[in-house]
């Protein structure tokens, strides 16, 4: 190991992931460490590859590691939360990445991220309180405030309602506009009014994400990511010095990514669903969207992922519970520990799929190559696990109170576009 990464080591780990692994090598930094990554090398995005299982884990952990590129390994709440739908969660996401870090001798800074922590109404914000905390206690580095449920005054008033209970020295992402695809899409007026909003009280987000035309989950149109719309708000925002957080990746072509990566200021890209369907074995097109037979069902692929046999019980598990397509992420939670009682080589192959596919989007789509070494300098130079904040107050508070914002949002057009569940 090389000087520099043991004196990041030991200066660049928040105290509560030090606490937790007093003994570890693994650089588990703050998300904030990540975004300046991406600034610093320029049209650059880091893979925040949610870790739905063990052997996405793994494997995201392996690809970054030939890439000598940072990454953010994340779970969002519908994933990991108190009613979660997989067996990694948000209490136990740090120990699984921890443990695969030191097992593996994986030696690039790495942050865990809360993804979609969501507010659904104002009721939540209460639990929401006593939750997030025990997270970071957890070794929890960065998270996703996500009320962009609610209506833009909501969403913002939840937003510094909760902000006390975020440590100063995580990484921050805020939402507007749920991902729901071609409906409600964002507006510049709406994320100028979130952020100069919590700008006035203090808070800097590291990331904005938009409902800039993507979904979640398998993408069953060609409409994906909307280039100029993202470019547009995010130099709208570009005083305030926030970056782009690109949700619902799985629905789009490589093209499309490396655009949002050289036309926009996204420095994170969420890769949820494609992951899944790789360590599973399911046939993929180039950017991770599975592909469906004339049945509209998955094509297995033989001697990939998991076993034919074990494919065969999914499959006759999911027909049991009326499971289709999309949901078939509800399974990962009744197959995770069968999964990881298969033998070494299944295991083994499983998270070597993942490997190939998100060392392919690090190197040659997100533009990642190389960036490990540009977070440690940045550690180094600040010489703290908190390298602060990117921007300054410039909107005043007194034309932020409570009583101004639901003014202010009361006059913004807007569409949020159909109601549903669009979670990840």
């Amino acid at each position: 190991m090389s000087g520099d990464f043991e004196r990041a080591l030991q200066i660049g780990r928040p105290p509560q992931v030090a606490k937790l692994f007093p003994n570890s090598k693994a650089l588990i930094v703050s998300g904030k460490f990540i975004d300046k990554a991406m600034i610093a090398k320029g049209n650059a995005i880091a893979m925040a590859a949610n870790g739905r299982s063990h052997f996405i884990i793994r494997g995201a952990l392996k690809a970054a590691q030939r890439a000598n590129s940072v990454i953010i390994i994340e779970i969002a709440r519908s994933e990991g939360g108190a009613n979660a739908y997989c067996a990694v969660n948000y209490w136990n996401i740090a120990r699984q990445v921890d443990a695969i870090c030191n097992e593996l001798g994986i030696t690039i800074p790495v942050a865990i991220h809360a993804d979609h922590y969501g507010i659904k109404k104002e009721e939540d914000i209460k639990g929401a309180k006593i939750e997030i905390p025990t997270m970071f206690e957890a070794g929890m580095t960065s998270i996703a405030i996500d009320a962009s449920h609610m209506r833009d005054d909501k969403n913002l008033l939840a937003n510094i309602e909760l902000n006390p209970f975020v440590p100063k020295w995580a990484g921050l992402e805020t939402e507007v506009g749920e991902i729901k695809g071609k409906s409600g899409l964002s507006t510049v007026d709406e994320a100028l009014f979130l952020i100069q909003g919590l700008n006035a009280h203090d808070i800097f987000p590291d990331w904005i994400a938009l409902n800039n035309g993507t979904t979640h989950g398998i993408e069953a149109s060609d409409q994906g990511i909307q280039i100029e719309l993202t470019s547009e708000i995010h130099s709208a925002l570009s005083k305030y010095k926030v970056s782009g957080a690109q949700h619902g990746t799985s629905g789009n072509n490589s093209d499309k990514l490396i655009d949002i990566a050289n036309k926009t200021r996204t420095t994170k890209a969420n890769v949820a669903t494609a992951l899944q369907m790789i360590s599973w074995g399911i046939e993929v097109n180039d950017y991770g969207n599975a592909i469906l037979n004339d049945n509209g069902d998955f094509i297995k692929v033989k001697d990939q992922g998991v076993t034919e046999s074990m494919w065969a019980e999914i499959v006759t598990y999911a027909e049991s519970k009326g499971i289709k397509r999309g949901n078939y992420k509800k399974l990962n939670l009744p197959f995770e520990n069968k999964l990881l009682g298969q033998p070494k080589e299944i295991r083994e192959r499983m998270a070597n799929r993942v490997e190939e596919f998100v060392h392919n989007m690090l190197v040659n789509v997100f533009n990642a190559k190389d960036s490990a070494p540009i977070a440690i300098e940045a550690i180094l130079a600040t010489n703290s696990y908190d390298p602060g904040f990117k921007a300054d107050r410039f909107e005043n508070p007194d034309e932020w109170t409570r009583e101004k914002i639901i003014k202010r949002a009361a006059a913004i057009s807007t569409d949020k576009g159909q109601s549903g569940d669009f979670d990840d």
